[in-house]
């Protein structure tokens, strides 16, 4: 056993002995309502109404396919490329442009509202649910509570079903239709509860802040989420590039700390993917290497941090990115 593998064995020992027992013991569905009921005593202490939380969790069931879906998320490694070609192949992008001529009167008032680029919007939507056709089919409450009760990360799960209790009490869809992923995360957004109460935008004025079924409240969700983080309308997301021989890899990186100006990059001996020299213009970017020096390499600007707000991956921000490039050139 080589040394590596020895301090890894050693660290996951510790980690199990530190793992919360009732993360450890059988789960059923007895223990599940126990648990419910020990919920319930402490939002009614919180200040929320018995009558309402029996009525929520009424027909809450222990979900183990949610236990296994999250034990046993997918570890095949994937390069770029291939993420790019399930994420973002031809007959998606088609769907993309012509949404974007569809919806183009809200997505216009959307994107001047928030200063979000209407093929931004559309790129998230598309990345994240594909265009509302897949939103998952989980009962919302049924599945955070089932990922609280099993324990592994309570804290986490608890504070998402308070503001799923939240989102339910305010009347934005009603418990029939509160659908969503194993993991919780709901409607044509994605959002889990804690950022449908930070971002959700109820656009048209109905009171509700429907990101199931009202595509005018899913663009300004997604808009509102983005120009809350930081988004600027005035620059786009990134470019591939390439390097020149000699370049110093160390560089590379989306700590902010290593961003440069493009000229700093040109002189570093950063291209433009074509090999010309890069846009003399005073703009910041940070150098990343998804996939290593011999994979694609891109610089990538102050809103691709923010696509990093969204989801942490920077083969997601990528795809997004990507994406929105093909809507503009409408293919």
């Amino acid at each position: 056993m080589s040394r590596l593998a020895f301090f890894i064995l050693i660290i996951t020992s510790v980690l199990l002995l530190l793992e919360p027992a009732n993360a450890q013991a059988d789960k059923s569905q007895e223990g599940f309502e126990r648990y419910i009921q020990s919920f319930k005593e402490e939002a009614i202490v919180k200040g929320y109404d018995a009558s309402f939380l029996d009525r929520v969790f009424t027909d809450a069931t222990f979900r183990q396919r949610v236990v296994t879906a999250d034990k046993n998320q997918p570890e095949r490694k994937l390069t770029l490329d291939t993420y790019l070609a399930t994420r973002v192949p031809d007959w998606k992008v088609q769907q993309a442009v012509d949404l974007l001529h569809k919806h183009k009167d809200v997505l216009d008032k959307v994107e001047k509202k928030f200063g979000v680029q209407a093929r931004f919007i559309v790129a998230l939507w598309g990345n994240e649910s594909n265009f509302g056709k897949i939103m998952g089919k989980y009962p919302v409450i049924s599945s955070l509570t089932t990922m609280a009760y099993e324990g592994r990360r309570e804290s986490m799960f608890k504070k998402q079903l308070y503001a799923a209790l939240d989102i339910l009490q305010q009347g934005h869809i009603n418990q029939e239709q509160f659908l969503g992923s194993w993991a919780g995360a709901m409607g044509q957004s994605q959002f889990m509860p804690t950022s449908f109460l930070h971002y959700a935008y109820d656009f048209d004025g109905d009171d509700k802040k429907d990101i199931w079924n009202n595509p005018a409240d899913v663009f300004a969700s997604i808009a509102n989420f983005l120009k809350t983080e930081g988004w600027s309308d005035s620059a786009t997301w990134g470019r591939q590039v390439t390097l020149n021989p000699g370049f110093d890899l160390s560089l590379a990186g989306l700590d902010k700390s290593k961003m440069r100006t493009l000229q700093q990059w040109q002189a570093l001996g950063v291209r433009k993917y074509d090999g010309s020299a890069l846009p003399a213009v005073n703009v910041k970017a940070s150098l990343i290497m998804p996939d290593g020096e011999k994979g694609r390499i891109y610089l990538v600007y102050n809103n691709f941090h923010t696509l990093m707000g969204w989801n942490r991956s920077s083969y997601f921000g990528v795809s997004v990115g990507y994406l929105s490039d093909r809507i503009k050139k409408g293919s």
